[in-house]
């Protein structure tokens, strides 16, 4: 695969610990299946329509996959896409953006940028 950053959608508690703990385990979709769940920028949206509906106060975290090594694996989803997933814990070091889940006028989420 080509794309060399993935999403994590977390919620304000989710990001407020990996910002203190610098690390994140996963949620508890993450830790029954074995693997942080992430989607590339042309799955983020659909990701958070099917599982993140009607929630507020998300974040997105740009996850760098150059660095995760071993731990990454692109597996397919239900439906067959393929979907980067890391075998192991989120590294605060390897989130090279994040910020608040907001969408632009056409209804579009905004990736976050490094400053």
């Amino acid at each position: 695969m080509a794309d060399s950053v993935a999403y994590k959608v977390l919620t304000a508690d989710q990001m407020a610990a990996l910002e203190q703990e610098g690390t994140f385990a996963g949620a508890p979709i993450d830790l029954a299946d074995g693997y942080i769940h992430l989607s590339t920028a042309a799955q983020l949206d659909e990701t958070v329509t099917k599982h993140f509906a009607g929630q507020s106060d998300l974040h997105v975290a740009a996850v760098d996959l150059e660095v995760q090594g071993d731990a990454l694996k692109w597996e397919p989803s239900r439906g067959g896409q393929l979907f980067p997933h890391i075998h192991g814990p989120l590294l605060l070091e390897t989130v090279i953006a994040y910020g608040p889940l907001e969408r632009d006028d056409g209804d579009r989420i905004r990736l976050p940028v490094a400053g």
